[in-house]
């Protein structure tokens, strides 16, 4: 059986030697010690508070409702499962990062991951100490996970932190492929299927009129053909050249980390 907690951490470690032996990791040009301290502190908060809290409340709201519901949905198929971790999780979570990009308050939780003037494997977790908390998609993968989805969990897991990572990463894997024609139908169809340095680079953009940029779409985690389903899809092939937020003051690493706590 699949190890996730193990795999996982190992795929971001292996993103961050990439990034350090091609010399993209440190940013030491366009980041700041403000950076390092929220990405830090975000990062640690997800991976060591957040995610363990989550599956473990899901768990005892559940048998607290339904009580010896535990594995009680392990006898469905692998790839029904998927298809129902892929709506559950991963398309909950295009809705929930779409609307923090269209509701202001919802905004706050989630401006650290843009704030910084770089895209890297160093931001992949970078966001305010609420926002995984409240994300829909971990609790519905929490509850489903209890209800006997592990071990196809851990799979799907991995495959998508792995894209998830490729997404942020400085290292751009898409960028070789793209210039070797006979991966151009492969990589037609891969760029709007799951998100890729490309697409992703884009919504991190700072200036939507360099023609790349998109912050108001290429929302998928995973999947980017939630983008192309819902209407929000933009593919250039081509990174924009500045990272950041537009048009907005900034404010406190304390704000960005634990609004509604902190607004100043």
């Amino acid at each position: 059986m699949i190890n996730e907690k193990i795999l996982v951490p190992a795929i971001f470690a292996s993103f961050i030697v990439l990034e350090a032996v091609t010399g993209r990791f440190l940013q030491k040009e366009r980041g700041s010690r403000r950076d390092v301290i929220i990405e830090v502190l975000s990062s640690l908060t997800i991976v060591l508070v957040t995610v363990p809290l989550i599956f473990t409340l899901a768990p005892m709201l559940v048998e607290a409702i339904r009580p010896g519901s535990k594995d009680a949905l392990a006898f469905l198929p692998w790839y029904l499962m998927v298809a129902i971790l892929l709506v559950g999780d991963d398309m909950t979570q295009y809705w929930w990062h779409r609307a923090s990009h269209t509701f202001p308050m919802l905004y706050n939780l989630h401006r650290a991951h843009h704030s910084g003037a770089y895209l890297s494997i160093r931001t992949a977790y970078r966001n305010n100490l609420f926002y995984y908390l409240f994300m829909p998609g971990l609790w519905i993968a929490a509850v489903l996970v209890h209800l006997g989805f592990y071990p196809v969990y851990a799979v799907y897991l991995v495959v998508k932190m792995t894209v998830i990572f490729g997404a942020h990463s400085s290292w751009r894997w898409d960028a070789a492929l793209y210039k070797i024609p006979v991966f151009a139908p492969v990589m037609w169809v891969l760029e709007r299927v799951i998100s890729t340095p490309a697409t992703h680079s884009a919504h991190h953009g700072l200036h939507k009129e360099d023609g790349v940029t998109h912050y108001k779409g290429n929302y998928g985690n995973l999947l980017f053909f939630w983008d192309i389903l819902f209407g929000t899809a933009k593919i250039t092939r081509r990174y924009p050249e500045t990272f950041g937020i537009e048009g907005m003051e900034p404010v406190s690493a304390g704000r960005e980390l634990l609004w509604p706590l902190v607004r100043k």
